[in-house]
C-alpha cells in the first residue's frame, strides 16, 4: 500500500488549504496515518496523526489549534486542513502509515510513503 500527497500549492500567509492522502490498497481501521512535512534543507519533520476510524488524534504543537487531521475510511483517504498558514509551513508535506498499536512522531516507522505535495506560503 502506497499513500499519495496533493492538494499543495502556493497559497498567502492567513490563508488555508486541504490536503489529501489516499491509499493505493486497502486499508484498516487500526492502520496509524500520519502527515509529515519537509521543509528547505531541513529534517522530515511530524505534523498530525490519525487512524482510520479517528479513534485518535495528534498534533504536533507547531500546527496545533490550526489544523485538522481526519480520514474517510470508506475512501482510504485522510485529509489535512492547516488554517491561519503561516511561511514557516512552507514545506514539501508527505504522508505515511504503520501497523504498530502506539503512537509515534519517528518517520522511520512510517512506511507506504508516496511522492510529497508541495505548500509555499508567501507573505
Amino acid at each position: 500500500v502506497q499513500l499519495q500527497a496533493s492538494g499543495g500549492g502556493l497559497v498567502q500567509a492567513g490563508g488555508s488549504l486541504r490536503l489529501s492522502c489516499v491509499a493505493s490498497g486497502p486499508t484498516s481501521g487500526t492502520y496509524r496515518v500520519g502527515w509529515f512535512r519537509q521543509p528547505p534543507g531541513k529534517e522530515r519533520e511530524f505534523v498530525a496523526a490519525t487512524t482510520y476510524s479517528e479513534s485518535s488524534t495528534y498534533y504536533a504543537d507547531s500546527v496545533k489549534g490550526r489544523a485538522t487531521i481526519s480520514a474517510d475510511n470508506a475512501k482510504s483517504t485522510v485529509y489535512l486542513q492547516i488554517n491561519n498558514l503561516k511561511t514557516e509551513d512552507t514545506a514539501v508535506y508527505f504522508c505515511g502509515f504503520h501497523k504498530n498499536p502506539f503512537h509515534t512522531i519517528a518517520p522511520h516507522l512510517y512506511t507506504g510513503w508516496g511522492q510529497g505535495t508541495l505548500v509555499t506560503v508567501s507573505s
